[in-house]
């Protein structure tokens, strides 16, 4: 039937009537807050180019969880700044490493059981170069051995797994990364571990601001040989084809606005659960938006992570997932 029988605006009339049909919903438990943990007590240091955004010390972190606990937020990301940082990154699997003393104090605060905590892996934020993986160098040429780096990786997550992340999150790119990861939990006695692959992660202009807040910028070259080439879904479809035939339980989808195509190509492939991570850029570029008033804060936020669910995406990690549980509480 065509107008004036059907009249498509009789079902938005009002916010009662919105809200009963609405397809796609947010809910706080589907939101991952990102946590930067650093050396030292008491540090609350704002990143310059994340409004809003800090690197936290272990205690601090601890407020900070309390608060998304409070909230009903669905878990934490948790990323390491360590005090030292080598060739090969050995920061990452270190017993009294930066994320895994953090994890250790997070598991002993029972307030907190109703977060999902989920350990980023990769070595990038722990070596002296700033790459993610061990560094070959022939004279003025280098490349990133994938093999070396893959034990190492794995090493690194077993570790964290040990320490008490309810999720490993390897987001290196390195091939065969998760069945190693997955060998390497089940030695140290982590079967139930499950393992969130970073399945496509794209080299991506939009993790900028992340750089400066992990402290991982890379000190040469980039990372275009082992990240994603932002031109082919069809390479990420495979990507992901890989990381499932060797055992990952979840996969993660990284950036999301710029790739919301990707995303619901991988929703109607794939059965797994799904997430997207909005990254650094996107929240900045929003944040510089709503400080010139160019945007309205509250509904650009809020719709650009429905946009995220709605292309397929079961949770969001997010650095707006506070303020946006807030609105949803």
């Amino acid at each position: 039937m065509n107008f004036p029988v059907t009249r498509m605006r009789r079902l938005r009339r009002t916010e009662a009537l919105r809200s009963l049909v609405r397809e796609t919903r947010l809910h706080p438990g589907a939101l991952i807050y990102p946590l930067f943990i650093c050396p030292g007590e008491g540090v609350r240091r704002e990143i310059s180019s994340m409004p809003g955004v800090f690197n936290v010390s272990v205690d601090e972190a601890l407020k900070e969880a309390e608060a998304c606990a409070a909230l009903g937020l669905g878990g934490l990301l948790l990323f390491g700044l360590p005090a030292e940082k080598d060739e090969q990154g050995t920061g990452a699997w270190a017993e009294d490493g930066i994320v895994q003393t953090a994890l250790r104090a997070l598991k002993a605060n029972r307030r907190l059981d109703s977060l999902v905590t989920i350990a980023d892996v990769c070595l990038c934020e722990y070596t002296s170069h700033g790459h993610c993986g061990v560094v070959a160098r022939d004279g003025e040429h280098y490349s990133i051995e994938n093999d070396s780096s893959v034990a190492l990786i794995a090493k690194a997550a077993a570790s964290l797994a040990v320490a008490g992340a309810d999720i490993v999150a390897p987001s290196d790119m390195m091939d065969g990364r998760v069945e190693a990861i997955r060998a390497a939990l089940d030695a140290a006695g982590k079967q139930d571990t499950p393992v969130m692959s970073y399945a496509s992660k794209f080299a991506s202009a939009f993790y900028g601001p992340f750089r400066e807040a992990a402290d991982s910028t890379p000190q040469f070259g980039d990372r275009r040989s082992y990240q994603m080439d932002g031109a082919n879904v069809r390479e990420a479809m495979r990507e992901i084809d890989q990381d499932v035939a060797e055992g990952a339980d979840m996969l993660l989808m990284k950036p999301a606005m710029p790739y919301l195509d990707v995303i619901r190509a991988a929703r109607e492939r794939y059965d797994l659960p799904l997430g997207a991570y909005q990254v650094s850029g996107e929240y900045s570029m929003l944040q510089a938006a709503f400080a010139r008033g160019w945007l309205e804060r509250e509904r650009a936020m809020m719709e650009s992570l429905l946009g995220i669910r709605r292309a397929g995406a079961d949770f969001i990690v997010t650095y707006f997932a506070q303020d946006a549980g807030r609105v949803l509480g």
